[in-house]
């Protein structure tokens, strides 16, 4: 069960993650944060965001490090966590970047991240 809490947890810290980090650029073009506000602005937004992310991402890494009781060794978790931030970003920027089109290139490129997991968990 520790297992599926932090692959949750994981999960909703990376979409906090995405849009911390490239959600400005949505409101960007959004006209709700202007081409001349203060990047200073935006940082602190963006940290604000990532602050939530941390709020999940810690728990997470606690939750299911081996070392603590949970199911997965440090390089599992980080490769679960690689796996998941890059789902959360295609599916944000499929959704809310209508202009950006996936390619063969990028389904293989997520071939080889299931092929990473796997290799990642055999003994």
């Amino acid at each position: 069960m520790n297992a599926l809490y932090t692959v949750g947890l994981l999960v909703v810290a990376n979409i906090f993650m995405t849009f911390a980090w490239y959600g400005h650029l949505k409101l960007q073009q959004m006209r709700v944060l202007g081409d001349n506000t203060p990047l200073y602005i935006v940082i602190l937004l963006s940290w604000g965001i990532a602050l939530a992310e941390y709020c999940f991402q810690v728990p997470a890494n606690r939750l299911g490090f081996h070392g603590n009781g949970g199911a997965f060794s440090l390089m599992q978790l980080k490769v679960i966590q690689e796996v998941i931030t890059l789902t959360v970003f295609t599916i944000f920027t499929v959704v809310f970047f209508r202009g950006e089109a996936l390619h063969w290139n990028h389904f293989a490129a997520f071939a080889c991240l299931i092929a990473a997991v796997w290799l990642v968990f055999l003994k």
